[in-house]
Order: C-alpha cells, then sequence, then structure tokens
C-alpha cells in the first residue's frame, strides 16, 4: 500500500481521519489527519481516496506549532 517512505496513494484504506475543529464547514479548503499511528499521514478532504503525505510525528508537531503561533498568516 505505501509507495513511498513520505506517500500513501490510497489514503481511504486508512481509518481515523479526522479535520480541525477550526476548519469552516463550507469552503471544503480542509487538511485531515489520520489518528493512532506513529507517524503522521496528511491527506486533502476533498479528495478521501487520493494520496497522503507522510510526516514524522515532530516534524508535525513543529509546524502545529508554528501555525498556532501566527508563522503562517491565513489572509
Amino acid at each position: 500500500m505505501v509507495s513511498s517512505k513520505h506517500t500513501i496513494p490510497n489514503a481511504s484504506a486508512l481509518i481515523g481521519w479526522f479535520k480541525s475543529s477550526y476548519s469552516g464547514g463550507s469552503n471544503g479548503d480542509c487538511l485531515e489527519v489520520a489518528q493512532g499511528r506513529a507517524d503522521v499521514p496528511v491527506r486533502d478532504s476533498k479528495d478521501p481516496h487520493g494520496p497522503a503525505l507522510v510526516f514524522e510525528s515532530s516534524a508535525w508537531s513543529a509546524f502545529v506549532s508554528a501555525v498556532r503561533s501566527g508563522e503562517f498568516p491565513t489572509t
């Protein structure tokens, strides 16, 4: 199922996907993250059967911290 260390070709094969509570209800610009794994698979919510990128948990935590601290403006 895994084509490389950093991608999963068919993300729908994984279970436990969730969207952030900060995601808007109608705009569709959302990422989903799969729970219950040592790594962190991330996919586009508009394409649940498409690929997922896989991040090391430390890299994902650093990214989330940067977003929360405002390093990536949303405007």
